[in-house]
């Protein structure tokens, strides 16, 4: 369904996520639907060399061409500029998924003439189901009190061996996820982040990802992420790893307490040259909140 909607037609795909992801399975649904084969990047990790020399040999080729990176990887490429840049700017669509794209990073995007559809779905869902904010034909999204419900033929029945979850997250034919989104005013959903990323700090809820969309549009900040920490005084403290540099952090705090609130304000921000990650593309919050905590 996403192909004719927002990919142009049937193509030749660069399987670049992990073919045992469903972001990875789904590259090889639509190339064996489009009756071409795949070209694949084998290298480990994610090199914006390796990815230009994967693509070379499809980017050869006549007719569209497809493939599907999580945010981190788009970084880099734009990051890097040179030999992947040209290969990403080469594609007639690249598929965005796996955690949110930032506003940050999509203007980014535009401005080196990499076009980007950013995608919303996970393995429930059979990956993306939303596309650039609208629902595919047979997807239905309901928001209440801002946790994204989706139902329609898309859905998985459950999770294998564990009628406890099955039970918890699907309810008659509607599965309920653990993300917050919002409607924006022409129609569109928008992912807010996690339900379980609020961060209680002085009695005031701060939604990290909001404090991470602010840090991110700062200039010099390509990543961020924002969690809570055990604090004394505030019982959460709200705290920031952040990737850039040349940054002030006296000016990354006023530009979140300017625009969020004096409660989202990082009460402390570290560097670091990469955001811990896991799985294809997203960040280990579990890991950003040990590392804040020790340091």
């Amino acid at each position: 369904a996403a192909r004719p909607l927002w990919l142009g037609g049937p193509g030749h795909c660069l399987l670049a996520p992990p073919a045992q992801y469903i972001g990875g399975l789904q590259v090889l649904v639509r190339s064996l639907l489009a009756g071409t084969t795949p070209a694949a990047l084998h290298a480990p990790g994610f090199r914006p060399d390796d990815f230009a020399e994967a693509a070379a040999p499809l980017l050869a080729l006549d007719g569209p061409r497809y493939t599907a990176l999580v945010p981190t990887q788009l970084g880099r490429l734009l990051d890097a500029g040179g030999a992947g840049l040209a290969a990403a700017r080469a594609f007639d669509a690249i598929v965005i998924g796996a955690a949110a794209t930032t506003a940050g990073l999509r203007e980014r995007a535009a401005e080196a003439g990499v076009k980007i559809v950013p995608a919303y779905g996970m393995s429930e869902t059979a990956s993306g189901c939303v596309y650039e904010g609208v629902p595919l034909d047979g997807v239905h999204v309901e928001l209440e009190d801002e946790r994204v419900h989706i139902t329609g033929d898309v859905l998985s029945h459950g999770y294998r061996l564990r009628p406890d979850l099955t039970a918890e997250s699907f309810e008659g034919g509607r599965f309920r996820t653990s993300d917050r989104g919002r409607w924006t005013a022409d129609g569109r959903l928008e992912i807010l982040g996690r339900v379980d990323d609020m961060i209680n700090t002085g009695g005031v809820k701060v939604a990290a990802a909001a404090v991470e969309r602010i840090l991110t549009a700062q200039p010099g900040i390509r990543d961020a992420c924002v969690v809570g920490v055990p604090d004394p005084e505030w019982g959460e403290a709200v705290v920031a790893l952040v990737v850039g540099a040349g940054c002030d952090v006296d000016s990354l705090r006023a530009a979140c307490r300017e625009e969020a609130g004096a409660a989202a304000a990082p009460k402390r921000v570290e560097f670091a040259e990469e955001l811990p990650l896991r799985g294809p593309g997203k960040v280990d919050r579990t890991a950003v909140r040990n590392l804040l905590r020790r340091s």
